[in-house]
């Protein structure tokens, strides 16, 4: 969680000292499937919108269903 936050918010940094913590618990290969995601879901959490782009449906859980129903109804 702290690599996405610092991978996601302004003025946070994944300093040399943090990633050396980072590669004691994951591999190589593993911190860069684990970067890619992230920065995937950074990106697509920017672009989606500009195009109106909303969830597809396929996450049926009630707590997720009505708080996308919420925000939903609050941006139209």
């Amino acid at each position: 969680m702290e690599l996405s936050e610092r991978m996601t918010h302004t003025g946070k940094r994944v300093t040399d000292r943090f990633f050396r913590k980072l590669q004691k618990e994951f591999s190589d290969e593993e911190l860069v499937e684990l970067s890619a995601i992230i920065a995937y879901e950074n990106f697509r959490s920017k672009f989606n919108p500009v195009f109106g782009i909303e969830a597809n449906g396929l996450c049926h859980l009630p707590v997720v269903e009505s708080a996308t129903a919420a925000a939903t109804e609050r941006l139209h």
